[in-house]
C-alpha cells in the first residue's frame, strides 16, 4: 500500500504532493515500484496539529481522486480512502469508487463510521488508537501509561470494534494494531513481537510502521534517515504474519515482500 498524502503538514512528507504535478508523479512512482494499492489521506493525524475541517479535507480528497480516476494505470490497483470521517468515506465511494475506508480511529471520531462502511460494502481497515489527533504528548502518554500489557488491551479493544461492525453486517474487515497512535516506543515494539497473536481475528493483518517515531527513537536521525529501519520492521512484520505494508518507499517494501516470498517458495 503506497501512501498519497495530499496534504501539507503530514509528519514526514507533508507538502510534498499539494500540487496537481506533484501528485501526478507520485501516484506514476507509485504505481512503477509495484504498489497494489494507493492510500490517499487529505487529513494529517500527527499528534501535535488541528485536523483539517471537514471541507478541507474533501477539497484535497476529492482532487486526489480525480487525478487518480483520470489516470488509465490506477485502474490495476485499489483505491484505499484514509479518512475517520463517515462522510468523506462514503463520497469517496458513491462519487469516485474507491475500495477500501482506511479508519485511523476505529470509528470513535465519528459515530456514524460503522454504519456508512456497512451501507457501503466496502473492506474496511479497523485501526486501534488511544489517542484523538489533537491531543498533546503528555495525554498520549498519560493514556498508554495506564495499560499493563499493551498487547492484551489492543487485542481486547479491536474485538468488540469487531463485534459491533460485525452486528452491521461489515464482512470485509481488516485489523491494524496501530502503530505510533498513542503508544510508547516500547508499546510498538511489543505489538510488533507479539504480531503473530492477532492471527486470532482469521483477518489480513495491516502493519503501518513506515518511517514512524519508534525506528528513529531507536536509531537516531528523523523520518528522512529511517527508510533501512522500516525495511527491517516491514520484513520482520511479512515473517509473522502481516499481509499489507503501508509504506512511503514502495520499492523498498516491495522487495522485501519478494525476498519474503522465497524464503516462504
Amino acid at each position: 500500500m503506497g501512501i498519497l498524502n495530499v496534504t501539507p503538514d503530514s509528519f514526514f512528507d507533508g507538502g510534498n504532493y499539494f500540487s496537481d504535478d506533484a501528485i501526478v508523479r507520485r501516484i506514476h512512482n507509485i504505481i512503477e515500484e509495484g504498489a497494489d494499492i494507493i492510500d490517499l489521506g487529505g487529513c494529517s493525524t500527527r499528534p501535535d496539529i488541528t485536523p483539517a475541517t471537514a471541507d478541507e479535507e474533501w477539497s484535497r480528497v476529492e482532487k486526489g481522486l480525480k487525478i487518480l480516476r483520470s489516470i488509465p494505470e490506477v485502474g490495476k490497483l485499489k483505491i484505499s480512502v484514509d479518512t475517520f470521517r463517515a462522510e468523506i468515506a462514503r463520497k469517496a465511494v458513491e462519487y469516485y469508487g474507491a475500495d477500501i475506508i482506511n479508519d485511523v480511529s476505529a470509528g470513535q471520531l465519528d459515530k456514524d463510521m460503522f454504519r456508512t462502511v456497512a451501507e457501503l460494502h466496502k473492506p474496511y481497515i479497523l485501526t486501534h488508537s488511544v489517542y484523538r489527533p489533537q491531543d498533546n504528548n503528555a495525554n498520549v502518554v498519560a493514556t498508554v501509561s495506564t495499560s499493563a500489557n499493551v498487547v492484551d488491551n489492543v487485542i481486547k479493544s479491536l474485538s468488540e470494534y469487531v463485534l459491533e461492525l460485525r452486528k452491521l453486517g461489515v464482512a470485509d474487515i481488516i485489523i491494524d494494531p496501530g502503530f505510533g497512535f498513542g503508544k510508547t516506543k516500547e508499546d510498538n515494539f511489543q505489538l510488533m513481537k507479539c504480531l503473530k497473536d492477532f492471527d486470532i481475528f482469521e483477518m489480513p493483518i495491516l502493519v503501518g510502521i513506515s518511517r514512524k517515531s519508534m525506528i528513529y527513537k531507536t536509531l537516531g536521525g528523523g523520518p528522512e534517515e529511517s527508510l533501512n529501519g522500516t525495511t527491517v520492521l516491514n520484513t520482520y512484520a511479512l515473517l509473522n504474519g502481516a499481509n499489507i505494508l503501508r509504506v512511503h518507499d514502495v520499492r523498498a517494501a516491495y522487495e522485501a515482500r519478494a525476498l519474503v516470498q522465497a524464503i516462504n517458495a
